[in-house]
């Protein structure tokens, strides 16, 4: 490799420099100050994402880096800038949350942040080894931070079940990947999909296929690869919910679609049963099974599951509507999820304790009429109710199922979306008509300025959704 191409690679790789190199610089900062430095390297971690962020933003510059294992193109920037404001906003949220939840450690912003360099790099990967490095470096850090707060048995037990079935799944995957070498003698995306045109599939290649997109749907929390979702959800500190619900999700989702539109693009009949098994199992039972639920973090994992599931539905028509749907589904559904989730981190009494129950919501309407509206904005939204965002990211991912005569898939979709609707509906009946069983505490600005920007979103996108369409639609030609 010459001085210019590294060069050229390091600039295409900027953003995930700056990150490494903060990350290791706070942890200095973070090692040899007081114990209160807490505040001081959450404030610099959002420093650091916002800067990365911009070089994203300013620098036009697209091509393969790293002998090709690094892409940089138009849908990598897309997802990860989406990426980086889910991490910036957790980590605003985080600011006055972490004492009372127990986080308050210098060691939580930097994990954030690894985990989000992690997320970068699983975005821009072009190859099986650079994705799986990638992979592991978010999931590590992602499993202390679900374990974070020592002193809590559901916080312990909620990390443990993450990293068991967390690396059950790295184990899928790799074996997944050493079977697809094996029979194609490549790792990269685009040789592998060269070799697959010129010799076709084998049965080995196909059972590489399944294991490598079982590692991926554990990812994004798609059944039967979802079990760890709700305990993780209940468990784990709310703000590292928060997280673990909006940035993760978006990578794991952007390298799902690179790798099936990418590398095993022609083998389409093959992954696309796949996907349409995942997609519809998900659908029904992020349904289902939220039902019964009486904890808003549990309802939020089941609704997640579900979430992933329509989602799938776009990437299984496996055509550029279909791959744009995807990308403004993720959009519209990471921030229905952040202002969701800075709504419950106000759900605090006035003695101080945190509650999830969504019996505790009771009357919220009469107490705190903002929050109320904002949070019914956003469970119509996650409902798919027009004329909310949260409409038209099912719209486009039906509509592109229907192009691809996926009918079956498409009529399965609505029918769930209608059932969904039921539990949604509850937490707002129980808002509106319920009796209050009290009030809460005064809540922060920061978790205000996000659930307010968050139901503006939601409810002015049908404003903004011309320009964020054509955004996806440029990002998604980057396949087509």
């Amino acid at each position: 490799m010459t001085a210019e191409i590294l060069f050229a690679s390091l600039q295409l790789s900027a953003p995930e420099l700056i990150l490494a190199v903060g990350a290791l610089v706070l942890l200095m900062v973070g090692v040899y100050s007081s114990e209160r430095a807490a505040p001081v390297v959450t404030g610099l971690s959002v420093a650091v994402l916002i800067v990365a962020g911009l070089w994203l933003v300013l620098n036009t510059g697209d091509g393969e880096a790293y002998a090709g294992a690094f892409l940089s193109d138009p849908f990598a920037k897309f997802m990860k800038i989406l990426a980086l404001i889910g991490s910036i906003t957790v980590m605003i949220m985080t600011i006055g949350q972490a004492k009372a939840a127990q986080i308050d450690r210098f060691e939580f912003p930097v994990l954030l942040l690894l985990a989000t360099l992690g997320m970068l790099l699983m975005i821009s990967a072009n190859d099986l080894i650079s994705l799986y490095l990638s992979l592991e470096l978010q999931s590590l850090a992602l499993y202390v931070v679900a374990a974070i707060n020592r002193d809590s048995v559901r916080s312990t037990e909620a990390g443990l079940k993450y990293f068991v079935l967390g690396a059950l799944s790295s184990g899928m995957l790799l074996y997944g990947m050493s079977l697809v070498y094996g029979f194609t003698g490549h790792t990269g995306f685009d040789e592998i999909a060269a070799a697959l045109t010129a010799e076709g599939r084998s049965l080995g290649l196909v059972f590489g296929l399944v294991f490598i997109l079982a590692g991926l749907a554990f990812k994004i929390s798609a059944v039967p690869f979802h079990m760890w979702t709700p305990d993780v959800y209940e468990g784990a500190p709310t703000p590292v919910t928060a997280f673990f619900a909006a940035a993760p999700k978006v990578a794991a989702m952007s390298i799902f679609v690179r790798i099936v539109i990418e590398a095993f693009e022609p083998v389409v009949a093959d992954w696309q049963q796949i996907v349409v098994f995942i997609s519809i199992a998900s659908m029904l039972l992020g349904a289902f099974a939220a039902i019964g639920q009486r904890n808003i973090k549990r309802l939020m994992a089941y609704s997640s599951i579900g979430h992933m599931g329509y989602a799938l539905v776009g990437l299984a028509a496996g055509s550029m509507a279909g791959v744009r749907g995807v990308i403004l589904y993720m959009l519209i559904y990471m921030v229905m999820t952040l202002g969701t989730f800075a709504c419950i981190l106000a759900m605090r009494r006035k003695d101080g304790e945190h509650v999830e129950g969504i019996d505790d919501l009771a009357g919220l309407s009469q107490t705190n009429p903002f929050m109320a509206t904002v949070l019914t904005i956003l469970m119509f939204s996650l409902a798919g109710i027009p004329p909310l965002a949260g409409f038209f990211a099912k719209y486009f991912v039906f509509v592109a199922a229907i192009e691809a005569q996926l009918y079956g898939l498409a009529i399965i979709g609505v029918l769930a979306s209608v059932v969904g609707a039921y539990y949604y509906l509850r937490v707002i009946k129980v808002m509106w008509f319920d009796e209050a069983k009290g009030e809460f505490a005064r809540t922060a600005s920061e978790l205000r300025l996000v659930y307010g920007l968050s139901g503006l979103f939601v409810l002015g996108y049908v404003l903004i959704g011309g320009p964020l369409g054509n955004a996806a639609e440029a990002a998604a030609r980057t396949f087509f």
